[in-house]
């Protein structure tokens, strides 16, 4: 979930909950992060969602933030232990960074204690490594590896839009049709992004993919899929700014009209707006929402930048609400 406003998240997560081994059969542990600040609030339980007491306790206590993400897991790489539940976190930069990954990807498929592959244009140190035994968490490890030696001050945005989407298309280069690469990266408190490169397991019919929907004024009510129970969102949401965007492997209601990812779409979120080209993300970049660390130099090169994709100030305002 990302937002214009800080919002609880107690209606999505009541449904996505049951799917923790209630309805689904995700029941491989479950996990949550939401910002507060520059601060990261995670939980994590490798008992089902749909029984844990810590979810319990989550899906009662309304804490607002503006960005957040859930995880419940079907193991597919990796024992059912506290290690190996998602989303995974870690920092750099001085940065929070956390992650969440449905799929399976070949690329990554490699035993414990075996070196990373290494992905990107510049070789470096090896600084982030798994915990746990998941593909997930050596894709987020190489990445952040990959951004930390490619960077030696804060990347704008869009620039990190760009690298990030060279980086995915190597990835899932390796084996473009036994790669299933969806998964959610919040890099501080106000963005996130989200990836999508669908497919299905073989001897499986279930498609994982992402979807996403915006709700904005004029609010309506929304019906989740998995218990009956709704909400009139304009009893709510009073406020003319409230956006809020919802990220799901599948539609969390029924009576929404979700919006599916193409396959290789990497699009930032930010105020519950989808960013999905780099230029599109000045916006954020000029609106103070991009990456902001005392712990190395700031981007020097931001008019640079501009000029290189070409932005206009008036081009994007408002596109994508």
């Amino acid at each position: 979930m990302n937002c214009a406003t800080p919002t609880d998240f107690t209606f999505s997560f009541k449904g996505f909950s049951l799917r923790g081994g209630g309805t689904d059969i995700h029941g491989h542990g479950w996990g949550i992060a939401f910002y507060e600040g520059r601060g990261l609030r995670a939980f994590h339980d490798p008992e089902p969602c749909s029984s844990s007491p810590i979810a319990e306790l989550v899906s009662n206590y309304p804490l607002r933030t503006y960005n957040m993400m859930a995880h419940i897991r079907y193991a597919t790489r990796g024992e059912v232990c506290l290690e190996n539940v998602h989303p995974f976190h870690r920092e750099m930069w001085g940065i929070q960074w956390c992650f969440a990954h449905n799929g399976d990807v070949p690329l990554f498929n490699i035993m414990r204690g075996h070196e990373l592959p290494w992905v990107g244009s510049c070789e470096g140190e090896r600084v982030y490594n798994p915990v746990g035994d998941t593909d997930s968490e050596k894709i987020f490890c190489a990445i952040l590896n990959a951004l930390k030696a490619k960077f030696s001050t804060l990347p704008s945005l869009p620039v990190l839009h760009e690298y990030l989407k060279s980086l995915l298309t190597e990835i899932v280069s390796f084996d473009k049709e036994g790669s299933i690469l969806n998964f959610l990266l919040g890099c501080g408190q106000h963005v996130q992004f989200a990836y999508s490169w669908p497919g299905a397991r073989p001897g499986s019919n279930v498609w994982n993919g992402l979807h996403y929907i915006v709700r904005e004024p004029p609010f309506q009510s929304a019906t989740l899929s998995d218990c009956d129970y709704a909400v009139d969102f304009s009893y709510l949401n009073n406020d003319t700014t409230d956006r809020v965007a919802v990220i799901a492997t599948k539609p969390l209601t029924s009576n929404e009209d979700w919006i599916e990812f193409d396959r290789g779409e990497l699009i930032l979120f930010d105020e519950g707006v989808p960013h999905r080209a780099p230029a599109e993300c000045f916006e954020s970049e000029i609106g103070g929402h991009g990456l902001i660390s005392d712990a190395i130099p700031s981007n020097p090169s931001l008019e640079e930048d501009m000029r290189r994709f070409r932005y206009k100030k008036s081009t994007f305002v408002g596109a994508n609400i």
